[in-house]
């Protein structure tokens, strides 16, 4: 199973708590993470990109880095583990997103890949003039899927003349082409979001469940395999969880109880406003993101307790048939990254041999 860390491009991470450690997102802090989940042997980085926060007492993600810059940076620092930018598609063009990604090919000589995400949050993009109405929440994925086409069309030949119904192409050159294979992400979850991981992604990925129930995702991978199963293409599930890790469960417990005791209630109201905007998809991680009950840290999956516990934990979500990986977060991330190699992974069954 592979293992990845979700860096920290925006403030505080992904607690949404004024309890929680309140910092700002930098390259320096960026970079030690990476090269400690390099050191440590984990297999990839992945940033989001968010370009409007949350608000509330603790400013929730109002400061954020750049995807692609970011990554471009850490590519540059590092020999072996794979990175990962997000491209906020209704921004950047697909050809200019080729380019860019051919370049950080370039830096990393082979080992970037692709986060493709369609929009979900107006204000992110009304602040610019640019929200294509709420008519995207419908044919987001079929704009998507054109997108995607011409990537790929790029990579492989580096020529797209694509005529679709959102782009057109007219004899659209990028070159050089990657040397690596640039692999694609996608974390849509409704049925149409699957659908497109089938048809276009190397991994969906998806948010974990629950506290401490860490096979709680496996209906996600049901439904991605029969999406698959009309493609017949091999595309694995990685899945978003949070580890709160300390030497015993009863202190890890405690760690988890103060951060909930402090979550910040306007920044939650202000993300559960957003997440209501879709009306046409029911089944979207913005759905289980919004969510009241566990949105102290987004309701992904959380892992609270001992070292011992959270790689037994690891190791479940692993045996879940067509889990190609998780995505990690943590209350402290250089702490955390350091505690997961020197503590939980030498404990891991699915990460030996």
């Amino acid at each position: 199973m592979q293992v990845g860390v979700f860096v920290p491009i925006n403030n505080n991470g992904w607690l949404i708590s004024k309890n929680a450690p309140q910092y700002l997102p930098s390259f320096d802090l960026n970079k030690e993470i990476a090269l400690r989940a390099e050191k440590h042997g984990l297999d990839f980085l992945l940033s989001m990109i968010k370009l409007r926060g949350f608000g509330g007492e603790t400013e929730f993600w109002e400061y954020g880095l750049e995807s692609f810059t970011l990554m471009a940076g850490l590519a540059a620092v590092t020999e072996k583990i794979k990175i990962y930018a997000t491209c906020p598609t209704l921004v950047i063009p697909p050809a200019f997103a080729a380019r860019m990604c051919n370049t950080i090919d370039s830096i990393s000589h082979g080992r970037f890949g692709l986060n493709l995400i369609t929009g979900w949050q107006p204000p992110e993009y009304t602040q610019m003039g640019i929200w294509p109405g709420d008519e995207h929440f419908r044919n987001r994925y079929q704009v998507l899927g054109e997108y995607a086409r011409i990537l790929r069309e790029l990579w492989e030949t580096g020529v797209s003349d694509y005529k679709g119904s959102y782009y057109r192409m007219e004899d659209c050159r990028v070159r050089p082409q990657p040397e690596g294979e640039m692999k694609i992400i996608c974390a849509g979850s409704s049925d149409a979001g699957l659908a497109f991981s089938a048809e276009w992604a190397d991994y969906a990925f998806c948010l974990g469940k629950g506290i401490n129930t860490p096979k709680a995702f496996a209906f996600n991978n049901e439904r991605l395999a029969k999406a698959t199963a009309v493609t017949g293409r091999d595309v694995s599930m990685f899945v978003l969880v949070m580890v709160i890790a300390d030497e015993t469960d009863e202190a890890a417990m405690a760690k988890w109880r103060n951060y909930n005791d402090g979550v910040d209630m306007d920044a939650i109201a202000w993300l559960a406003e957003q997440g209501a905007r879709d009306t046409v998809n029911a089944d979207t991680n913005v759905r289980q993101l919004a969510a009241p009950e566990g949105a102290v840290n987004i309701n992904m999956g959380t892992l609270v307790g001992s070292y011992a516990s959270v790689a037994r934990m690891l190791d479940e979500m692993a045996e879940v048939p067509n889990t190609g990986g998780v995505l990690l977060t943590f209350d402290d991330f250089v702490e955390g990254v350091e505690n997961f190699g020197t503590r939980i992974q030498p404990l891991m069954n699915s990460r030996r041999g």
